[in-house]
């Protein structure tokens, strides 16, 4: 009897990482519009630009991770879905690295940014979106075995009565 899971069953990851996205988008979109109102009124025009950096950075960095998880997903069932999913989050991190420098060579020399206001609105964002891990994952109601299905023994009814000993 085959223990593989079924190919059209979604992993009980899938929803969360959905709402976590969900959510994190919106979350993301009131950030950039408070950050840029605080660093407009702290600093002028660079510190709207300084914050609006921030909080997209930190959203792009966070969305890498959870959408690299959703699309290995789609691979579910399949006889290669371990190495192809640790192949793709492996990836998503390497994509991030690779942003991460660019961002840092790019954002380094620029005028027009304002520290102080770049890095609060990249850790309130950072914060926000662990608040939105937490608060996701608690409300989630996920079994404690998940993505398993247990072979059957379609005669076990037969025997209820039986004695294993017995025989």
């Amino acid at each position: 009897m085959s223990t593989t899971p079924n190919p059209r069953t979604p992993v009980s990851s899938t929803p969360i990482l959905r709402t976590v996205l969900v959510w994190s988008g919106s979350v993301t979109a009131i950030l950039a519009v408070a950050g840029a109102v605080v660093g407009y009124l702290v600093a002028g025009v660079d510190g709207l630009w300084s914050a609006l950096a921030g909080v997209l950075i930190a959203a792009l960095f966070l969305g890498i991770t959870a959408a690299s998880i959703l699309i290995a997903n789609r691979w579910f069932g399949d006889a290669l879905y371990v190495p192809i999913f640790f192949g793709i989050v492996l990836g998503g991190w390497i994509l991030k690295f690779v942003v991460f420098l660019v961002a840092l060579f790019v954002l380094r020399d620029q005028p027009w940014i304002v520290g102080p206001v770049f890095f609060l609105a990249l850790v309130a964002s950072v914060l926000a979106s662990l608040a939105i891990d937490v608060v996701v994952l608690m409300r989630m109601r996920v079994p404690h075995v998940s993505d398993v299905q247990l072979p059957t023994d379609p005669d076990a009814g037969d025997r209820t009565d039986e004695d294993p000993r017995a025989s």
